[in-house]
């Protein structure tokens, strides 16, 4: 199936996508600074750039598109279109964030990922507090 949109369209959309400083991560962000948590954010010195570090609590948090993670929920369908470009960069995707993970619990770091469906208003509260409990239980490190 071919692209419904021109070249220019497809091209100014996926220029509007950004990588840091996303909707769900100031959710994620304010939160926890609401609740006591200081944090550094996109730090480059650790594998993957995380979102978020909690360096006194041990503890690093990505907070990963749905689509661009292939989360597996209803937010991420391959596109029908172009299939021979999205599944090995998804795949690369996916690949790349089990790696970064690996490296950062074999440095002693605890690695939590939350999703952007996640973060809808029906069950931000909910998983947002768990995060925070996750959290908190890593400082037993």
């Amino acid at each position: 199936m071919a692209d419904t949109k021109t070249p220019a369209e497809r091209s100014e959309n996926m220029s509007r996508i950004r990588s840091t400083n996303t909707k769900p991560e100031e959710i994620v962000r304010k939160y926890l600074f609401s609740h006591g948590f200081r944090y550094r954010k996109n730090d480059k010195r650790y594998p993957g750039k995380p979102d978020i570090v909690l360096p006194k609590y041990h503890t690093i948090i990505f907070v990963n598109g749905c689509f661009w993670h292939m989360h597996g929920c209803s937010r991420s369908r391959l596109p029908r279109s172009n299939q021979e470009y999205w599944k090995p960069k998804i795949e690369r995707n996916i690949q790349r964030d089990a790696e970064n993970q690996q490296k950062l619990e074999a440095d002693g770091w605890k690695v939590i990922v939350v999703w952007e469906c996640e973060l809808k208003k029906r069950i931000a509260e909910e998983r947002l507090s768990r995060l925070c409990d996750e959290i908190r239980k890593s400082n037993d490190y």
